[in-house]
């Protein structure tokens, strides 16, 4: 399955690139051209890996750890600004960009920390160290101005909950903020106020008890009711204004479809002209004559839905769902902790690009510039999902008790 979508994925950026005087896959002065050399050195490095002792990972879990801080931090000093984020080193015609390898890096500390204390009973010591793992690449990757990877890390919140390092409730409330704040934008806040007093009043008088809960009730409201009256000095005064546009394309009618809503609006003409069967594969318009900016890599399921249509699109989630059932059920049947840990942390990352990426193009959730794993251009994002998932192929051969 990890070959088809990277085949798959190769396939649909050379038709990104395709012209009519296109002289063959091996000219690496085009995007094919160099994609396919990621795939080959991507697969050169999975069986690489997999020659490894499996008990390398957790030994040296620490010290690749270490050593992805330390490139984040010199990315900062030393590496150049593409895409308003100085997230990546120059070498020669090639950039690298740390980040994308600080995901692997972080799923492994991650797991032997978990595995080495007793995960499965809370404890503030697991929780706010688990969380100290994940904030401090975040850091970092926030300063080199790339919000869309530094997200990506709020995904690990699953594996966290899986383990029993954070209460479930708090997901609940993670989610409740996320409702109100995008309520409060495409409603008056006084109106959702008021609804938060209704619901309060109504809880009350269902339950019958107005002497033990009422002040829990009214701790919960005035609490609720400040968050939705701080929307508008977030949305207004702390986020940047490409943020804010991006935002704005999704909620609101009067987009600048020539502006800050071409992106999106090229992409849904793109996904939506290719029909139920597609326009078959090289036949693309918006594909061909590139109207879709940045479509072999955050846009390249764009192409996926104008050459391959429904069927191909439906096949492809498909793909990526079944691929991710698999890594959670073996790592669910791990006998080692950090085995399935460190399922769980790839897992999550695959599920939360695949999610976003796909809900970005398609108009259901912000842009936020991240690449569909396996699928999109760029030689980063390839050899990242690759070394993790060949790393997880080599610790799930031998499903040994590694710590």
């Amino acid at each position: 399955m990890f070959l088809v979508l990277v085949f798959f994925g190769w396939a649909n950026v050379f038709s990104t690139g395709f012209t009519e005087t296109y002289d063959g896959f091996f000219n690496f002065s085009l995007i094919h051209g160099r994609q396919l050399l990621f795939v080959i050195s991507a697969l050169i490095l999975g069986v690489l890996i997999l020659m490894l002792d499996v008990k390398i990972f957790p030994a040296f879990a620490w010290l690749i750890y270490a050593g992805i801080i330390a490139m984040l931090a010199a990315v900062l000093l030393f590496g150049v600004e593409i895409n308003n984020s100085q997230s990546w080193f120059r070498i020669g015609s090639f950039a690298i960009q740390p980040s994308e390898f600080s995901k692997f890096a972080t799923a492994l500390a991650l797991a032997t920390f978990l595995s080495r204390t007793n995960s499965k009973s809370f404890s503030w010591t697991n929780t706010l160290g688990a969380i100290f793992i994940i904030a401090l690449p975040m850091g970092f990757i926030i300063l080199q101005n790339d919000m869309g990877t530094t997200l990506v890390f709020a995904s690990l919140i699953l594996v966290l909950w899986r383990e029993g390092v954070v209460r479930g409730y708090l997901l609940l409330i993670g989610l409740a903020a996320i409702l109100l704040f995008v309520l409060t934008l495409l409603i008056t806040q006084y109106i959702i106020i008021a609804a938060l007093a209704v619901i309060a009043i109504s809880w009350m008088i269902l339950r019958r008890n107005y002497t033990k809960e009422w002040l829990q009730v009214l701790g919960l409201f005035l609490v609720l009711s400040l968050y939705v009256l701080s929307v508008d000095y977030v949305y207004h005064d702390l986020l940047q204004p490409h943020q804010k546009a991006r935002i704005e394309v999704l909620i609101s009618d009067d987009v600048d479809l020539k502006g800050v809503g071409y992106n999106l609006h090229q992409s849904k003409i793109a996904i939506g002209s290719g029909g139920f069967w597609g326009k078959g594969f090289l036949e693309g318009t918006q594909t061909k004559f590139q109207f879709v900016p940045e479509q072999s890599t955050d846009f390249i399921f764009c192409t996926v839905g104008e050459e391959w249509g429904f069927w191909g699109s439906t096949l492809l989630i498909a793909l990526y769902l079944i691929f991710i059932g698999r890594i959670v059920t073996l790592a669910d049947r791990h006998r080692s902790s950090f085995g399935r840990i460190y399922g769980y942390a790839i897992a999550s990352f695959l599920f939360f690009h695949f999610t976003i990426n796909i809900g970005m193009t398609m108009g259901l959730i912000p842009v936020i510039g991240i690449p569909l794993p396996f699928l999109s251009y760029g030689g980063s994002s390839i050899w990242a999902f690759s070394v993790m998932f060949f790393t997880f192929l080599k610790i799930d051969s031998k499903r040994l008790d590694l710590l």
